[in-house]
């Protein structure tokens, strides 16, 4: 069992020190597009809390994503605020966000749960096009000139160096991924698990699963909130795109692509789909079609996703 705790830990800091390595190699393009795919493998990890270890299957995440980007963006547009402030507001707002919404929906389930998390969504989707004169609509909004750097403990960082964003996600990313990790090898993660496989058992034990499932939602919701700040202020661009239906469709994706319920599977499943639309998209219009069919192909074989699969074949120790 230690052994196997070992492993699993050198394996998850392996990944994150080969994301490091990476940067003393790839291009500016490639060091964006990485960028890219890690501030959405955040998101993905906050998805797969609620739906990978608690079995609450959300479609309205993308909501989330925008309270963040929205949160941290506005106030750096029309207040001047410096980014540090503006990300640290974002990440409040988010866990407010999460917890109002997750103490309304939770109070249904399965189906319902789906439908009002889907509305909720779609609200706060039609709200950032009704307010278009606020938010930018669809057309968005760039920041200013004065959001592309800030100081830190004397130290002046530059948000337009595609290093820098990529450490600065990278750092996020790797602090995210530990942190989950712990959870999901602690007392939550069994928690989670148990809500999971037998809500009505867990309850007669004695826990409060609603508590647990809330709980589950705001971290959940939190981690969604930071990817969608993080993506705003290392990019300098806000939008309504940010909050429609499909994000909350592409993150549920990375997430069983990589393998539900496992702490490395929205990350792998978030760099399959991005690289695959990517390349596919390179030789066809119908380059969605494409990625299609070899979604179905990676279910066909890998059922439980990527590393779910693996685990369940090979790897017992993958938490």
């Amino acid at each position: 069992m230690e052994n196997s705790r070992k492993s699993s830990l050198v394996l998850h800091i392996g990944v994150l020190a080969l994301l490091f390595l990476l940067s003393f190699i790839l291009s500016d393009y490639h060091q964006l597009t990485i960028t890219r795919i890690m501030v959405l493998a955040i998101f993905a990890l906050g998805y797969n809390i609620l739906f990978g270890y608690v079995g609450l299957l959300s479609l309205g995440h993308a909501m989330f994503f925008a309270c963040g980007l929205y949160a941290a963006g506005l106030p750096v547009y029309y207040l001047g605020w410096e980014v540090p402030s503006a990300f640290l507001f974002a990440i409040v707002i988010s866990a407010f966000s999460a917890t109002l919404i997750g103490a309304i929906a939770l109070r249904t389930q399965g189906v319902a749960f789906m439908i009002v998390t889907l509305m909720f969504s779609q609200v706060a989707y039609l709200a950032t096009l009704y307010f278009s004169d606020i938010t930018g609509g669809d057309e968005g909004l760039v920041l200013p000139e004065h959001a592309r750097s800030f100081a830190i403990l004397g130290m002046q960082v530059d948000l337009t160096s595609p290093q820098t964003r990529y450490y600065i996600t990278l750092g996020l990313l790797s602090a995210s991924v530990l942190i989950v990790y712990r959870w999901v090898n602690g007392g939550p993660g069994r928690e989670w698990v148990a809500v999971r496989e037998n809500e009505l058992r867990t309850r007669m034990l004695g826990y409060n699963t609603f508590l647990i499932k809330l709980k589950a939602m705001v971290i959940s919701g939190t981690l969604s909130g930071g990817a969608g700040a993080t993506y705003g202020l290392l990019f300098a661009y806000i939008g309504s795109t940010f909050a429609s239906i499909q994000y909350s469709i592409d993150v549920l994706l990375f997430t069983l692509l990589g393998g539900a319920g496992t702490v490395l599977g929205p990350i792998l499943g978030s760099f399959i789909m991005f690289y695959m639309i990517d390349f596919f998209s390179g030789y066809t219009t119908a380059y969605l079609l494409a990625t299609g069919v070899v979604l179905i192909l990676l279910i066909v074989y890998f059922p439980l996703g990527v590393l779910g699969t693996l685990r369940k074949k090979w790897r017992l120790w993958l938490p």
